[in-house]
């Protein structure tokens, strides 16, 4: 099969890691068998070395809809070209080159929009890989891009800062250690290495929203908190669920909870639940042959009319839509 040519590698700066990921596939994003219904996002890792890079190929006609978060650090860098992705109430815009540091615990998504086509490097791994307990007291740093940030903004490094070049190096070495298919003694002390690297400039690139330790160690015990209701939701999304049920399987007091949900997950109460039901009924629509108004029963919509209502809302196109243009999709996409 020929190689596909990238639709605006021209435009973009040539940088090592643009070289090394030239001369490696990238997959289709077709995630869907890795999501539970409320958009969790599972792939096992090894304990021993809980880190992944993936490689996927994003386009308008092909890629995995509907929110997803995970316990996982990610590290988002589109190659070609433009992408968009939606964190909690936030849309941010990634030109080629930019990297995102993801909040993973918030629900997000890559949105669609005319011309979307372009590889994404996405580099995951657990916060154990690189600080835990009985780790040195100063390795905290270098997860500090993930948990600090005070001033609500997303953290990007954007391809045309100084920076980016030399992140853009390390980048490569990390994506050659990954996949080299010789010399793989020390491939995973050479992967920790070269990610220890990349975060270091990442924590001093945004020191300005630096923080003490025991300040990051306060914020984990927050995501800790919450993490029984998390799991309740997972299992009971469609039952009807209050504010002030929620505020009681958390144990606290009603504007003590509010205040601690919006800063974890990114969104309100309602809107996370509003989001777990969404992806819910996306993947049922596309996936099985089941009716709407029975989707929307499934996914704990109070009535048709409403689910159509919060669907055009999320996705711009209605669940009929939707589903139409997905089968219309499958019987145009060439077959292997």
């Amino acid at each position: 099969m020929p190689s596909r040519k990238s639709p605006s590698k021209a435009k973009r700066r040539t940088s090592h890691h643009c070289v090394i990921a030239d001369r490696l596939p990238f997959a289709p994003h077709q995630i869907g068998h890795l999501l539970d219904e409320t958009g969790r996002y599972d792939e096992p890792l090894d304990r021993e070395f809980p880190f992944v890079i993936k490689l996927f190929r994003y386009t308008s006609r092909l890629h995995t809809r509907g929110a997803t978060w995970h316990e996982r650090l990610e590290l988002f860098l589109p190659l070609d070209g433009p992408a968009r992705l939606r964190m909690g109430d936030e849309l941010v815009e990634l030109a080629a080159g930019d990297l995102l540091v993801v909040d993973n615990l918030k629900l997000h998504h890559v949105e669609d929009f005319p011309g979307f086509d372009t590889r994404v490097i996405v580099v995951s791994f657990l916060p154990e890989f690189v600080y835990s307990l009985g780790s040195p007291s100063h390795d905290y740093a270098f997860l500090l891009p993930f948990y600090s940030k005070v001033d609500k903004h997303p953290h990007i490094l954007r391809a045309d800062d100084p920076l980016a070049r030399s992140v853009g190096e390390v980048l490569g070495r990390l994506l050659e250690c990954y996949f080299a298919r010789e010399d793989r003694q020390f491939r995973e002390a050479g992967c920790k290495a070269f990610l220890l690297e990349i975060l270091y400039h990442l924590a001093r690139q945004f020191r300005g929203s630096k923080v003490r330790k025991w300040e990051f160690v306060r914020q984990q015990e927050r995501s800790l908190r919450l993490k029984g209701l998390f799991d309740h939701l997972s299992a009971n999304f469609a039952e009807r669920i209050t504010l002030e049920d929620a505020a009681k399987l958390a144990k606290m007091s009603l504007p003590q909870f509010t205040r601690l949900f919006k800063s974890v997950a990114g969104t309100t109460f309602v809107a996370y639940v509003t989001h777990l039901r969404l992806s819910h009924s996306l993947r049922l629509l596309q996936e099985t042959d089941r009716t709407i108004a029975e989707i929307a029963d499934s996914a704990g919509f109070a009535d048709q009319s409403y689910f159509d209502k919060r669907f055009k809302k999320s996705f711009g196109q209605s669940p009929r839509q939707f589903r139409e243009r997905q089968r219309t999709a499958g019987e145009n996409r060439p077959k292997s």
